[in-house]
């Protein structure tokens, strides 16, 4: 080596270990957020996932914690980089180099590792994406709907990252191009980062504060409604979750500090992982956190499946008919004759055939009228809505039950566990014929129990001397029934199949309308000059061109009830929604476990002298190897079980924060979920095992 740049080759080559690991980091967590931001942005989910739904939401905020992951991940792999270059920066200054001249080459190398690591994580995003997607839709469920669509402004979000992890690089060549003490810099790498020792009281003050806050965060908008009745729960309450952070970050400070176990009888048990720990405490706490995070967003990802799988095995459970369909009195729909015929060609026979009419009335109700500066006023509507209402002895005869229906009084329709009581109008005073605008004052006598229809489109019960003067008069076009059967034999899916295709090639073109499309409101946004929100883009717009879309069979207004299809087609109809949080939940376990490995191969490589030491001492093979396991338990144990239980715990809070209490649908939930999080825990095993025995193999310890 005749100058100063050949050593700096050298110098290069000597580091590849680090800056293998780098590039790793780099191209992982660009791979992700790529990934990530392509599902999030693809027209095959938005045009699934309802704007300013639960789903969306859910998705948005699962993606803020990914990304807060993967930023924290890049800037610590950096620093781990430069704390292995600076010794190679130091023995250049020492030779005379200054660092004027160092910057260049620094920068050089610098922005051509961060710009090839994550320009390939880029690239390689995009087939990471097909994968997965094409795997599921190979093994599990395909349908045109499945078919993914990719909008390229997911590029932006890339991009945006990209500058990020540059800009980091950047700012940590140059802040150590500035140091003036050579000794400080060659021995960088050998360096302790202690992080700052509390009292063993952090520990228990951080589950409080985790959980604290959590519920706070949680309650806060519904206790904002109950002090300030007219005005929306401003954003900053999401501020009110900040204690669960800090109680996170007190539990890995325990964590890195104390520990979990008592030592009184063995205080010198793994003295040496342990030392090792605290000593770089610093880095643990973060990558601990940040692990914590990205587990708790992939649990919280994975209990969407079971929160819809649960709910809909409780709609199925036990219905009093294979066959439930309601339609227009103005439209030709099939009926008993007509299906008894069809149904014939298929060995099948109609029987329990239940079939009556019923009203779309008007009803008054108190309605949120928004105001300016995030404010909204109650205002009393005679006309505020539609409801469906039946004579009590139809409804009687239809489902088996006596109901008693007082005069001048109604009934709303629910499902046994009521949980769908948010549809229903409880508050109403009066029903209006919308034909002759006669009125029936009424008021609300309890809720009667009939699943099949109960949901988004309201039904209600009346007194039959009440239902026949309130329907004097009422025109066709506000007129609907019902029909349901159940079939003798075995029921056939080709029959349920080409039945509900019958059913909607029977409806003209302007039934096809979702079910919380409201004409009566409608109707009151022309009155008063205003483009009714259906009328908009907002709306989901449905198709009779496309009737096995997931828009089509989840929300339209005519979807009948079949059990043996809504069985069957459950998982193709809903496909997006669950490959989209599957998705998800892949993406933040992925980078988590990769944070866990990172900072185990970084203990293995920085603390290298520490086993050789030992070993020199006497140490057997086995104690190292213990050693190694000891230390690494810790970084892929406590974000597991943490970030699994806190999201576990909080996600019971959601289901009894819907409707006030815990119904067997979402007890069912709860349980599906905790059998997923052990599934979740052995994956993390595994690639703790094998992390271990990477470890193992980088120190030479026999295994």
């Amino acid at each position: 080596m005749n100058t100063k740049k050949e050593l700096f080759q050298k110098l290069q080559k000597a580091d590849r270990k680090q800056a293998r690991l780098y590039l790793f980091c780099n191209f992982i967590s660009l791979l992700l957020i790529t990934a990530y931001s392509a599902m999030m942005l693809s027209p095959t989910v938005l045009l699934v996932l309802p704007e300013g739904g639960d789903s969306r939401k859910q998705m948005t905020a699962i993606f803020v914690l990914a990304l807060f992951g993967c930023v924290v991940f890049t800037i610590y792999a950096s620093c781990l980089f430069f704390r292995g270059k600076a010794k190679q920066l130091g023995t250049l200054m020492a030779l005379g180099a200054s660092r004027r001249w160092l910057a260049p080459g620094l920068y050089k190398e610098v922005l051509l590792l961060s710009g090839a690591s994550s320009m390939l994580g880029v690239l390689a995003g995009l087939p990471f994406v097909w994968l997965i997607w094409n795997g599921f839709r190979l093994l599990i469920v395909d349908s045109k709907e499945m078919e993914l669509v990719l909008d390229f402004k997911f590029l932006y979000l890339s991009a945006l990252f990209f500058l990020i992890v540059v800009a980091c690089s950047c700012i940590n060549a140059h802040r150590y191009l500035k140091r003036t003490n050579i000794m400080d810099v060659v021995h960088e790498e050998h360096k302790n980062e202690p992080v700052r020792q509390l009292g063993r009281w952090c520990g228990p003050i951080g589950i409080v504060l985790l959980f604290a806050g959590a519920v706070l965060g949680y309650l806060a908008p519904y206790i904002h409604n109950a002090l300030f009745d007219s005005y929306y729960p401003p954003a900053w309450l999401n501020l009110l979750y900040a204690p669960a952070f800090a109680g996170l970050y007190l539990i890995m400070l325990h964590t890195v500090v104390h520990g979990w176990r008592s030592r009184k009888k063995h205080p010198y048990r793994n003295l040496i992982s342990r030392s090792m720990m605290k000593f770089q405490g610093k880095q643990t706490v973060n990558n601990l956190l940040v692990g914590t995070v990205l587990i708790a967003g992939a649990a919280f990802a994975l209990f969407y499946l079971p929160a819809m799988m649960s709910s809909q095995l409780a709609a199925l459970s036990d219905r009093p008919y294979d066959y439930l369909y309601v339609s227009p009195v103005t439209q030709n729909i099939p009926g008993q004759n007509e299906v008894t015929a069809f149904a014939s060609g298929y060995g099948l026979t109609p029987c329990d055939w239940h079939e009556c009419g019923y009203l779309v009335l008007g009803m008054d109700n108190m309605v949120e009228v928004e105001d300016e500066g995030n404010t909204y006023h109650l205002e009393h509507r005679e006309l505020a809505g539609e409801g469906r209402f039946l004579p009590s002895s139809a409804f009687c005869a239809l489902t088996g039950e006596t109901l008693s229906v007082e005069p001048g009084t109604y009934y709303a329709v629910s499902n046994k566990e009521e949980t769908g009581l948010y549809w229903l109008n409880s508050n109403a005073t009066q029903l209006a014929n919308m034909t002759t605008r006669e009125t029936l004052p009424v008021t609300f006598a309890g809720y009667t129990h009939f699943d099949l229809l109960s949901g988004a489109t309201g039904y209600y019960v009346l007194n039959d001397a009440d239902y026949a003067k309130i329907a004097e008069g009422l025109g066709p076009e506000w007129q609907e029934r019902v029909a349901a059967f159940n079939v003798t034999g075995e029921d056939s899916y080709d029959f349920a199949s080409a039945f509900f295709y019958m059913l909607v090639g029977s409806y003209d073109p302007e039934y096809a309308i979702p079910s919380y499309y409201d004409r009566i409101e409608k109707m009151y946004a022309e009155e008063h000059g205003q483009v009714y929100w259906g009328d908009t883009e907002s709306m989901t717009h449905l198709s009779f061109d496309a009737p096995d879309s997931t828009e089509f069979r989840a929300y339209w207004l005519y979807m009948p009830h079949m059990t043996l299809l809504d069985k069957n087609d459950f998982v193709r109809t809903y496909a997006v929604f669950l490959m989209m949080f599957l998705f998800i939940s892949i993406i933040c376990i992925l980078a988590a476990l990769v944070i866990c490995y990172t900072r185990c191969m970084t203990i293995a490589l920085n603390n290298r002298y520490v086993f050789d030491d030992l070993e020199r001492l006497g140490a057997s093979p086995k104690f190292l190897f213990a050693e190694v396991k000891s230390q690494s338990r810790n970084v892929f144990a406590v974000p597991g079980f943490v970030g699994s239980l806190a999201m576990y715990l909080l996600f019971a809070l959601i289901l009894y924060g819907n409707d006030g209490k815990m119904t067997a649908s979402e007890f069912l939930s709860l349980g599906m979920s905790l059998a997923i999080l052990v599934l979740l825990g052995l994956i993390i095993y595994l690639t703790y095992a094998a992390t271990v025995k990477q470890m193992a193999k980088t120190l030479d310890i026999p295994h």
